[in-house]
């Protein structure tokens, strides 16, 4: 319900004392978050005095950030910019002339704009050309610092040279609504693995106080997450939000939103509630170790991550071969308890790691099995390269009788997921894998398994095998993942899963305006490294009914410099690999099939179930799940007259078929 949640919140800002109040032109503010220069800078938001939200205008720059076409300028504008106006700055030393409309130096003054056209600007004895894009994204985050270290040296620069580095800063989110929140930054370094390697960087922010981010709900600690190897830019949204439809607890919430630094245009990012005790996992408190005396507890909550990269500065320990990083309770060496702490952990992880293979063991006494076959299930449907390996997290609390146990979650960290990383040749050939690229074949129980041997030491590996694991999944496949899959691919929408994730058009929506200024601003649609080839699928589309899972093989094609392409390249790719897994799962599952149209359960489809349809609509009866389903003719989520007509349509022969109706389907 988060994301319901977070519409009546934005609502409810929007309507209140916060709502951004617009001024004249005359009275608009000029930057004063971060050093000016002979440039010209755009405000978010029309009619503001906010000092923080502006950008300067910038050329399309190289990886490296080196300026192309240093005459050709661009305004990046968030989603909260007029679409016909924009506040500008001159902060060149005489006037400047844009679309008709003089600016004298250091003033603001509001001008007109097309985003279909370009502006000839003469400044400073020199001529430019000015193009204005503007992002659909759900916010923008405005973050400014022009002397991070005291010795003058700009923000970026600053932390980009070393990601142990931090800094604090002002800035500002805004909102599409022109909500301007100017909360400073107590925080903000570098965050990532190997990701950190790359020239788009990802960070994690910390804020003074809780803040909400687009109707997120409020808190201190964010991850913006820079996706820089993802083309769609979407892979990590699409599986936490899939994850949260599908229950698993601690789903990140997040927001797809244009960010920029000290008036520079960084890109398209994606802000994320970080995996964090507290607010996004409630259950866990860095101090929940402590009795009120002290002293250490008997038992408590943590927060675990298997990372193969742990090292010096982590809190981790060293397990059957894994390093789990205990990210909460985290405790600096020297700090009482720092040892008996991660003694702790590691009794109770080794006991969780044995019970997943043992059979003397049952997994259910030590982990939730529901929520560790969903953590599987959803790293086997994006094949996903990290799994078990890293940003793998479990979270150790009570089950509802007070038993501590290992939780699957959260999730985190699917950009190599849905056909995107080639993987590494050597080991997939230790593997026995041939497919990882394709969205065939099994993929969490060869990870980390070289060929002959009986017992996997990877974590995911070891889960996937587990066989109350394997005897959860189909259930859980078919009755918690299909349902939000075909809600996402829009075949069988749904109000209440809407609130979790949306369909595949509707995160396209969001993003694609958003992206189109990310690409053209410099970053490649098209990285380099490991990142599988997207130019062709053997898409599979597939049917579920009595007679089993039919799979459809239809090749397909896509352009690898179309944002386009490569977004529906990996929903696409999601679509066939949900058509695969289900072929697999079908035989193990008890399913309950309907006639689409057969509104009153007699096993035809005719002129009564019309009139069943009809009531239903009027709500004159109430209908038991299997008749909302066959009432559904068109497949809208909604039975209405629309749906009675059809079936009357279909039983007087005036068109065959009538869409759906007649056909058998499976009930959720």
């Amino acid at each position: 319900m988060k994301k319901i949640l977070a519409l009546l919140l934005t609502a409810i800002l929007t309507l209140g004392a916060f709502s951004a109040v617009p001024v004249s032109a005359a009275d608009s503010g000029k930057p004063t978050g971060f050093t000016t220069d002979a440039a010209l800078f755009v405000h978010a938001v029309l009619g503001s005095d906010d000092g923080e939200a502006w950008q300067r205008w910038q050329c399309v720059h190289d990886e490296d950030f080196n300026e192309i076409s240093s005459d050709e300028k661009y305004f990046f504008l968030p989603s909260s910019a007029n679409g016909d106006m924009i506040d500008v700055f001159n902060g060149f030393d005489g006037s400047v002339t844009v679309n008709g409309v003089d600016i004298a130096s250091q003033t603001t003054a509001e001008v007109p704009y097309s985003m279909d056209e370009s502006y000839s600007v003469s400044a400073d004895g020199k001529d430019y050309t000015l193009r204005v894009m503007k992002s659909g994204a759900e916010a923008a985050i405005y973050i400014n610092n022009s002397d991070a270290d005291g010795e003058g040296t700009d923000l970026m620069n600053y932390l980009n040279s070393d990601k142990s580095l931090s800094a604090k800063a002002t800035g500002a989110i805004v909102t599409p609504d022109g909500k301007v929140d100017n909360t400073p930054i107590k925080k903000i370094k570098g965050r990532g693995n190997t990701s950190w390697d790359k020239p788009k960087k990802g960070y994690n922010i910390t804020y003074d106080k809780k803040v909400s981010i687009a109707g997120m709900e409020k808190n201190k600690k964010y991850s913006i997450l820079a996706n820089y190897q993802d083309d769609s830019l979407a892979r990590n949204r699409i599986l936490y939000d899939l994850s949260d439809a599908v229950g698993l607890p601690y789903a990140s919430d997040s927001r797809f939103v244009d960010f920029y630094v000290n008036g520079f245009y960084r890109g398209s990012y994606q802000m994320c509630e970080k995996v964090e005790p507290g607010s996004l996992v409630p259950e866990v408190d860095d101090e929940g170790y402590l009795n009120e005396d002290g002293t250490l507890k008997d038992n408590f909550a943590f927060i675990a991550e298997v990372d193969a990269s742990a090292g010096d500065g982590d809190y981790y320990i060293s397990t059957k071969g894994l390093k789990v990083t205990i990210k909460s309770p985290e405790i600096e060496e020297g700090q009482p308890y720092y040892e008996e702490v991660k003694a702790y952990v590691k009794s109770k992880f080794d006991k969780f790691y044995n019970a997943t293979s043992s059979k003397l063991m049952k997994l259910s006494d030590y982990a939730d099995v529901d929520s560790v076959t969903k953590l599987y299930l959803i790293n086997e449907l994006g094949k996903n390269w990290d799994s078990g390996v890293s940003s793998t997290f479990f979270t150790y609390k009570p089950d509802e009788n007070g038993k501590y146990k290992f939780y699957g979650s959260p999730v985190w960290d699917y950009d190599n997921s849905l056909g995107n990383a080639t993987g590494v040749t050597r080991d997939l050939k230790n593997f026995g894998v041939t497919d990882y690229e394709e969205p065939t074949g099994w993929w969490c129980r060869y990870k980390g398994t070289p060929k002959g041997t009986k017992t996997p030491s990877n974590i995911m590996a070891r889960i996937s095998l587990n066989t109350e694991v394997q005897e959860a999944a189909p259930r859980i496949w078919f009755e918690s993942f299909m349902p939000a899959l075909y809600h996402f691919y829009g075949l069988f929408p749904s109000a209440k899963i809407d609130g979790e994730l949306y369909t595949r058009n509707g995160y396209f929506n969001l993003l694609s305006s958003s992206a189109e200024m990310n690409y053209r601003s410099g970053w490649l649609l098209r990285t380099s490294g490991w990142v599988a080839d997207h130019t062709t699928l053997d898409y599979l589309g597939f049917t579920i009914d009595d007679k089993g899972v039919e799979l459809m093989k239809m090749p397909k094609t896509y352009n690898q410099n179309s944002y386009y392409d490569m977004y529906n390249y990996a929903s696409d790719w999601c679509y066939s690999r949900a058509a695969w897994l289900s072929s697999q799962f079908y035989g193990d599952y008890d399913f309950e099939f309907v006639k689409m149209g057969d509104a009153d359960g007699s096993g035809e489809v005719d002129v009564n179930d019309a009139t069943t349809i009809q009531k239903i609509a009027a709500e004159m009866e109430t209908p038991d799940t299997r008749t909302l389903f066959a009432s559904d003719v068109n497949g809208d989520g909604v039975v209405s007259v629309t749906d009675a007509t059809a079936i009357q349509k279909y039983s007087a022969d005036i068109f065959e078929g009538a869409g759906v109706t007649g056909k058998t389907f499976w009930v959720w």
